[in-house]
């Protein structure tokens, strides 16, 4: 068995004897890459003291298999028939086999209609909500974890490179974002960590700015913010240009983030409430010309999931910990004109942290 994940099972369930439980249902397709390594669709997971089962149906049979099996995971694979057996009763028949009592399921992936066609098929049984156990076991990353998405990391910094000579004047936000699209998928991404933002001029204020046709100009701003994905786990990087010579409001601008997020870097190291180092960037924002569009939040938990615990607001009591995965990404958006976000991945260390993504943060680009 792969040793990561008989580390993670095995955190599972002394969480789970220490609350008391004795199986947890699980429905989120991230929880299961996380714990059994599966990877496919259509598949749920049931975790007890003593197994750990996926239900799936013929269509991910041998992928489960694959993934899950053949001395890599202890897991039994089940394969449900899908015209002849509920997923309620296949469910009843591990916990019953498991006499498993006092069950927790995962409320937040799944629906209500769903969960009332399984409870039917378990009367008597009583479920608890899971309360995002998984959810805050996966904050601390292992070492194999951190070399996923530092190598996913390496990808969007070569990628970013392959791409900034092609910045030229007429190009369009969607042609760069499918060439930076494929050069990452080109380099070993297993796809791409989430809808690339790419946004020229005005546009490059829209926090989440989905590709368009726009054209590059002539001193336009620009923001791209992308992803490389390996083993399932997600890099996060975002950088900010000018094409050709900055005048001094958007050197202002860029300047100010930059020290924002080099105000936040600094203040990092296991033991900080996250909230701290929302307010050491929130300090140099405030204070400059564009208080009034600074960005909310200063970033967020990475791995299987884009978007993971902690988050990191002015609100967030989340104490970081030595191999948490976090983004730092302070920006500021002006209506109308533009917006600039500068955004790396990190991994908290108990002095400090490690810069997991390294692309050098020029501003202006020759176009």
């Amino acid at each position: 068995m792969k040793p990561q994940f008989e580390r993670r099972l095995a955190i599972l369930r002394n969480n789970m004897l220490d609350a008391g439980q004795d199986a947890l249902l699980i429905f989120s397709l991230d929880n299961l890459r996380y714990l059994i390594n599966y990877s496919g669709e259509a598949a749920y997971g049931i975790v007890t003291q003593c197994g750990a089962y996926l239900i799936t149906d013929y269509r991910f049979l041998e992928q489960a298999q694959q993934e899950c099996v053949n001395g890599k995971i202890d897991c039994q694979i089940i394969c449900r028939d899908r015209d002849r057996q509920t997923l309620g009763a296949v469910i009843n028949g591990v916990l019953k086999r498991a006499q498993a009592h006092r069950i927790v399921f995962e409320h937040e992936y799944i629906s209500v209609s769903m969960w009332q066609a399984i409870c039917i098929d378990n009367p008597g049984l009583v479920f608890t909500p899971a309360q995002a156990m998984l959810d805050s076991q996966r904050k601390i990353k292992d070492e194999w974890e951190i070399a996923q998405i530092r190598q996913a990391a390496a990808i969007s910094d070569s990628a970013l490179a392959i791409l900034l000579p092609q910045l030229k004047l007429g190009v369009s936000e969607r042609e760069m974002a499918l060439e930076l699209d494929y050069q990452m998928q080109r380099l070993g991404s297993e796809g791409i960590s989430f809808t690339t933002i790419l946004g020229f001029g005005e546009r490059s204020a829209l926090p989440h700015c989905i590709p368009s046709a726009r054209r590059l100009q002539e001193g336009d701003l620009i923001v791209i913010d992308f992803g490389a994905v390996i083993n399932g786990y997600r890099s996060d990087m975002t950088r900010s240009f000018v094409a050709g010579e900055a005048d001094a409001r958007q050197q202002a601008m860029f300047d100010t983030v930059y020290a924002a997020q080099s105000a936040a870097l600094a203040s990092l190291h296991a033991g900080l409430a996250a909230h701290d180092a929302d307010a050491a960037a929130n300090a140099i924002l405030k204070a400059s010309e564009f208080a009034a569009y600074a960005g909310l939040g200063l970033g967020h938990g990475l791995g299987i999931k884009l978007h993971e615990q902690p988050f990191m607001g002015p609100h967030c009591q989340d104490i970081l910990q030595t191999n948490y995965v976090v983004t730092i990404e302070p920006g500021i958006y002006i209506p109308g004109y533009g917006g600039i976000r500068l955004e790396d991945d990190v991994q908290i260390t108990p002095d400090g942290y490690i810069a997991l993504s390294h692309a050098p943060k020029q501003f202006e680009v020759a176009i």
